[in-house]
């Protein structure tokens, strides 16, 4: 599980193998507005969740405004709030950022949100300025499925980080506080009537001429590597992925395509990179590969039945991911539709292995009048030695190759000769 503190230490092994696959688009996009006679102020667009992603971008719109000795930076915020994690590392970077001598200031744009983990961001900016209709807040930590020693252990480190990050610039500490022990979330003008923040603006542009910067600037969005990080370091993708991987693998084996298997792998892959991403429970991974190593099981014994119980395994596993992951609370998702789904999965996967790998592995048709032999039916009329069954609700003409059989007894169907089934007593 991460700390407060910091990311994982394996991370950068990941997404440095990560970047050099991704080497083309890892530039962050950038969208000049208005002629630059002075070097200008990078606006990061912020409409995303605090997740790897967007610390990603943060951290890189501050190298830019670095070296292109921009006179702010100013983050455009509309997020739901994500991980703790990634959250304290846009604050280092924000940090980082002051520290160079380029203030870092949040505008909240008119019905937008700075939700949870985007509270504490923005609180470590030197001035907010919010639009009508906007909120800030609520603040409020969870660490999932955590015990309630580390929930309150996690909530008491947050506290003193926001009301430390509010006294910081001056601001309302006691206003703050209020968002992360009572969930609270302040409207623009009740933000600024308790002085949370320092002013008001509807519209981006008022937003730079409040802050005394000039019109010219650059927005930064996040590029296709940090839209790759942010999607992996959801725990719903990650696990599904690594699920689906594993099923593509299993499915080859049966018919072999190698497609199957490349595809497979290269979803296991950025399926585990997506959990080491976010620290993701290692319980959940474990269960995950274990529902996987008891569909190969299927491999084995060919009913179907171990296929199921690896859906459903599975979908505990995915389920399971996310233990232990501090979130903000608006962001917080216990994945029941998705460990479903993988179960539905597993069922789907059973009944193909069953009903259709299973007869071409032993060389049985699954199309046309062939597919039938070997079925049970029922005698239609009597069959003295020939007659008519019922097999599957279609009525077949047949001859019986044991004996006379009664109407209504049982048969099975043990050849065909062109359009006449061959049957003997079941």
């Amino acid at each position: 599980m991460d700390s407060p503190e910091g990311h994982p230490a394996g991370r950068t092994l990941f997404l440095t193998a990560l970047a050099a696959a991704f080497a083309l688009s890892l530039a962050v996009s950038f969208e000049p507005r208005a002629a630059a006679s002075q070097p200008s102020t990078v606006v990061v667009d912020f409409s995303v969740p605090v997740d790897p992603g967007s610390s990603s971008l943060v951290s890189q719109a501050v190298s830019t405004a670095e070296s292109s000795g921009a006179p702010a930076i100013l983050i455009e915020m509309n997020t739901p709030g994500g991980l703790l994690s990634d959250m304290t590392g846009i604050i280092d970077s924000i940090e980082q950022a002051n520290q160079s001598g380029i203030p870092t200031y949040t505008y909240v744009p008119p019905d937008a949100l700075a939700a949870s983990a985007g509270s504490y961001i923005a609180m470590a900016t030197n001035k907010i300025l919010m639009g009508p209709g906007s909120e800030i807040g609520p603040s409020t930590p969870i660490v999932v499925g955590g015990t309630d020693l580390e929930q309150n252990h996690t909530e008491g480190a947050m506290l003193s980080l926001m009301a430390s990050l509010a006294e910081k610039w001056g601001r309302n500490a006691t206003a703050a506080q209020t968002m992360v022990l009572a969930d609270t979330a302040y409207s623009a003008s009740d933000a600024y009537r308790f002085h949370l923040v320092q002013g008001n603006a509807t519209s981006l542009e008022g937003a730079l001429a409040s802050l005394g910067l000039g019109p010219s600037y650059v927005v930064v969005h996040e590029g296709a590597y940090d839209q790759l990080l942010s999607a992996l370091s959801d725990p719903n993708v990650s696990g599904l992925l690594v699920f689906l991987g594993g099923l593509a693998i299993l499915l080859d084996l049966y018919h072999p395509t190698f497609v199957l298997s490349v595809a497979g792998g290269i979803a296991l892959v950025a399926g585990l990179v997506g959990i080491e991403a976010v620290g993701a429970s290692t319980l959940g991974l474990a269960v995950v590969a274990a529902g996987i190593a008891l569909m190969f099981l299927e491999l084995r014994l060919g009913h179907g039945l171990a296929m199921v119980a690896g859906g459903i395994v599975s979908g505990a596993g995915i389920y399971l991911l996310f233990q232990g992951l501090q979130l903000s609370s608006s962001s917080a998702d216990l994945t029941q539709v998705e460990a479903v789904a993988v179960a539905v999965v597993g069922v789907l996967a059973a009944l193909y292995v069953r009903w259709v790998v299973g007869p071409l592995r032993e060389g049985k048709s699954v199309t046309g009048p062939e597919s039938i032999v070997g079925k049970v039916g029922v005698a239609y009329s009597s069959l003295t030695p020939n007659g008519e069954v019922r097999v599957e609700g279609i009525t077949w003409r047949a001859r019986s190759a044991s004996g006379d059989v009664a109407a209504g007894e049982s048969v099975r169907v043990d050849s065909i000769e062109g359009l006449v089934l061959v049957v003997v007593k079941a």
